[in-house]
């Protein structure tokens, strides 16, 4: 994988459309102090964090949903790594990642195209092909309608990129 500066450096310059360039900035950091290096990440939009979490949250995410569906659902010894799958997803789709998800949702959005980072199961790999440069104002506003199914917090990049390119008034 890319060194953070490398990711950094292709989200910002490389994909982002040109419309949210010097507005949108992506930051990730992991902790020297913290056990295993744990961190965090977010989007910002001018300097305010408009999606963020870190690896505590996260964690707790996973561990409450994991041991919800181990005594309710999921009892048997063998769906334990099925309970911590869902977990994980489940965590994701609350909007908590840490750095490392945020790490693996590039990789996955860097080595695919376009229409498969729109329909990818990540939603943030879905956020970085909402901002993408390669994506159009036509299949933009063809979007509009699947952005209604789609999560609160991937909608609003939606609207962040829509406004950027003039098609939707600012709030």
């Amino acid at each position: 994988m890319s060194t953070w500066s490398g990711i950094r450096k292709k989200l910002e310059n490389d994909y982002l459309c040109p419309a949210l360039r010097d507005h949108i900035q992506y930051f990730a950091t992991s902790y020297s102090k913290s056990a295993d290096h744990e961190g965090r990440a977010a989007i910002r939009m001018d300097g305010v964090e408009v999606l963020r979490s870190n690896y505590y949250t996260y964690f707790e995410n996973v561990w409450m949903k994991f041991h919800q569906l181990r005594s309710t659902t999921l009892k048997d010894c063998d769906s334990a790594k099925e309970a911590i799958n869902q977990a994980h997803v489940y965590a994701l789709e609350q909007g908590t990642f840490d750095q490392k998800v945020f790490y693996e949702a590039f990789d996955i959005f860097d080595n695919q195209n376009i229409e498969k980072s729109l329909v990818s199961d990540n939603p943030i790999v879905r956020i970085f092909a909402i901002l993408d440069r390669r994506l159009g104002k036509r299949r933009l506003l063809a979007l509009e309608e699947s952005m209604e199914q789609e999560l609160d917090w991937v909608r609003a990049f939606y609207v962040i990129r829509m406004q950027a390119e003039g098609l939707m008034d600012k709030q």
